[in-house]
């Protein structure tokens, strides 16, 4: 049985970041190699660059900070 606290949860982690964090956390919330999501972002820009910027901007405004 998952308790609430248990589930995984996507966050903008700002000690891996290179501009704000959003493809370090969808990395770690993918278990994967943050270069991946990186290298993904990079492309989809040059393939389609609107809805691109739009989602990364509102995963900025929408995800939540996690520091350490």
């Amino acid at each position: 049985m998952k308790t609430v606290n248990s589930q995984k949860r996507i966050y903008r982690i700002m000690h891996e970041s290179v501009i704000s964090g959003v493809c370090a956390g969808l990395a770690r919330w993918l278990s994967i190699d943050a270069v991946w999501v990186r290298a993904a972002a990079v492309l989809s820009v040059f393939m389609l660059p609107g809805i691109t910027v739009l989602a990364y901007l509102a995963a900025v405004i929408l995800l939540p900070r996690w520091s350490v």
